[in-house]
C-alpha cells in the first residue's frame, strides 16, 4: 500500500526532475544568477533617511 506508483506528490516529481544531470546544471545555473540579481537589487537600494535632530547646545553656567 505504501508502494503506490499511482499519483506522486508535484514537488517531489518537480525535484526528482531537477536533480537529474541535465536539468541539474540548469537549476543551479539560474540559482546562481537569482542570488547574483537578489543581491544587486539589495545593493542598489537606498536606506530611509531619518529627519536629523535639533543640535544640542551645551548647558552654560549661570549668571549672577
Amino acid at each position: 500500500m505504501d508502494n503506490d506508483a499511482g499519483l506522486q506528490n508535484p514537488i517531489r516529481r518537480l525535484m526528482r526532475w531537477a536533480i537529474t544531470p541535465p536539468q541539474s546544471y540548469g537549476v543551479y545555473l539560474g540559482g546562481i544568477i537569482l542570488v547574483y540579481a537578489l543581491s544587486f537589487y539589495a545593493g542598489t537600494l537606498k536606506p530611509k533617511h531619518v529627519p536629523a535632530a535639533p543640535p544640542v547646545t551645551t548647558p552654560s553656567a549661570p549668571h549672577s
